[in-house]
């Protein structure tokens, strides 16, 4: 299933404090000092070639990997979660983990995507 497609169909809101995120074994959650400086400035390329980009500014841009781009802005909060509000005004958050080496973005409803890259940019 292309990722793509899945934030196309999850593009609602929802609240981190009222989120039960279901982790799995060997997931190490981050701080929000140490989740904001592991995005900040960052890319995360996804394996369908998906792209989040998370701007020091506080910026965002998801590109699909067949093209077409969301922006917002995104804010990290409590239990390893980045809410980013987009300029429709929707606001999403999801959960970023390191396990066994590799980042994983995990949605509201507990869909995994693992990260392949991490590209740095100014």
């Amino acid at each position: 299933m292309r990722i793509g497609m899945i934030l196309g169909l999850l593009f609602t809101a929802t609240s981190s404090v009222a989120q039960d995120w279901k982790g799995q074994s060997g997931d190490r959650p981050f701080d929000v000092a140490g989740l904001s400086a592991q995005l900040s400035g960052q890319t995360l390329v996804f394996y369908d070639d998906g792209r989040s980009v998370f701007e020091r500014n506080g910026q965002y841009q998801y590109t699909y990997g067949e093209g077409g781009t969301w922006y917002g802005h995104w804010k990290v909060t409590d239990d390893s979660v980045v809410c980013v509000t987009f300029v429709t005004g929707v606001e999403r958050c999801d959960r970023i983990v390191e396990n066994g080496g590799r980042l994983v973005m995990q949605t509201a409803d507990g869909l995994r995507f693992p990260v392949r890259a991490i590209e740095a940019h100014s």
